[in-house]
């Protein structure tokens, strides 16, 4: 029997290169959209849900429930970006953030875990971002969102095992999507304290997006973590040294650490 996905953010990006994947594998896939009415080149079909909406969740997911009769694999994606130096970034701005990074997917796994309690079997995927593994200049807030969606993840899977129930971490890089179109970021505020290293440092943001990796490989990566028995929690995807990056923070003193972040940031 083909397993029942459901994908949160499955309309672009990697939501949906990861959907097409799994469709194309055989799986049985639904993503979400907030306004699925206005994507026409779906392969799979796209519910509306907005992960800041309670209420849009558990519609959603007692939709796929109706049609399938069961969902097997959960895929938190859906996530916004945001920049800026934390000084400037507006309080509202950071509580958007945190509802659609940490408190959205929280509520999903809300909702979906008696489902999966009930079949005694499940998978729950976090898309997080390497990010989260290292607070990263005029990006804190993304970091901290995405860093304590991983510690989440960390605590729920120990909480859920004796049920049949896997949860995991997926932590990408920089993958050629359209995130940086679709994040806040703090404008540049000529004569701010911050005008030049936060432009310099924006710059160089965007340009690791566009040449980021083929979201393709997100997609063969979360196919590969489906066909595991006991996945492990955490994967990080993406290029060598970002990965890399991740080992190097265990390893070296905190001081060394920060000037390395810095002396790539130009700062």
């Amino acid at each position: 029997m083909s397993k029942v996905v459901l994908i949160t953010g499955g309309s672009s990006g990697i939501g949906k290169s990861i959907g097409e994947f799994l469709h194309h594998k055989g799986f049985v896939v639904y993503g979400t959209s907030r306004n699925p009415e206005d994507i026409l080149n779906s392969v799979f079909p796209l519910i509306a849900l907005d992960v800041r909406n309670v209420d849009s969740i558990q519609l959603a997911v007692a939709k796929v429930i109706s049609i399938s009769g069961r969902l097997d694999v959960v895929i938190n994606n859906a996530g916004v970006g945001i920049t800026g130096p934390l000084e400037e970034i507006p309080t509202q701005e950071i509580k958007n953030n945190f509802e659609t990074n940490f408190f959205g997917p929280i509520e999903v796994m809300k909702t979906v875990l008696p489902q999966m309690r009930s079949q005694e079997s499940g998978l729950i995927i976090n898309i997080t971002s390497i990010a989260g593994y290292m607070g990263l200049p005029y990006r804190s807030i993304y970091s901290a969102s995405k860093g304590a969606l991983e510690l989440i993840t960390e605590a729920l899977r120990m909480e859920v095992k004796s049920f049949g129930i896997h949860i995991t971490n997926v932590a990408p890089g920089d993958f050629a999507t359209n995130i940086a179109s679709g994040r806040f970021h703090v404008p540049l505020i000529q004569g701010s304290a911050y005008e030049l290293p936060y432009g310099q440092t924006l710059q160089m943001m965007d340009e690791h997006v566009d040449s980021g990796s083929n979201p393709n490989e997100m997609a063969k990566a979360i196919y590969k973590i489906i066909q595991t028995k006991n996945p492990n929690g955490h994967y990080k995807i993406g290029a060598f040294m970002q990965k890399f990056s991740i080992v190097l923070k265990r390893i070296l003193p905190d001081k060394v650490y920060e000037k390395m972040l810095m002396n790539h940031y130009k700062l």
